[in-house]
């Protein structure tokens, strides 16, 4: 994609997340989009085909980065130490959803959350099946990960209920220790 392309995807998704903030998901109509961003029809339809494409592809977006298996140094966190362990990359995880507060607020907020929510599940659940052979419980593989990415997606929710008033990394050894992995993984 070329900067210009990546321009105006930009605007889209800018465009979308701020009418988010005042709009419910389904009131919002693609012509609100287009003025908003300040694109033509043409324009949004060479690059999203629906609103739900396009909410998709922004949630992609969001997730790629999120879910990267290279932790990069960033202004808000530094996890770039190579250490790959679970607790850092679910901290990780929270760094970003904080950093992205606004948008992630906005979609979260209305019924365009559970088709987010749908998409951050999926990205969970691939994650933690990274980890599945560090997670010793006598229970079905699709089970422990259908669990973790459930309960972890939740907790999630709630944080951001609670106006994200515990750090990163609080929230993320919360998780842990309700949810026993710290024992069973010795972390």
């Amino acid at each position: 994609m070329d900067r210009r392309q990546q321009k105006t995807r930009d605007a889209i998704f800018k465009a979308l997340s701020a009418l988010l903030e005042t709009k419910r998901y389904s009131n919002i109509t693609v012509q609100e989009i287009i003025d908003v961003a300040n694109i033509g029809r043409s324009t949004f339809y060479a690059h999203f085909e629906t609103k739900d494409e396009l909410l998709k592809a922004m949630c992609t977006d969001i997730f790629c980065h999120v879910f990267s298996d290279e932790l990069m140094s960033e202004k808000t966190h530094d996890f770039s130490d190579g250490n790959n362990e679970l607790e850092t990359k679910l901290t990780h995880i929270l760094h970003h959803l904080k950093d992205s507060e606004k948008n992630i607020v906005g979609v979260l907020s209305c019924e365009s959350g559970e088709l987010f929510m749908a998409y951050f599940k999926g990205y969970l659940t691939e994650m933690f099946s990274k980890y599945l052979n560090e997670i010793k419980v006598n229970a079905p593989a699709d089970f422990v990960l259908n669990h973790l990415a459930g309960s972890f997606a939740e907790t999630v929710k709630w944080w951001i209920d609670n106006k994200m008033k515990y750090t990163p990394e609080e929230t993320a050894q919360y998780y842990l220790e309700v949810s026993g992995i710290n024992r069973i993984s010795g972390q």
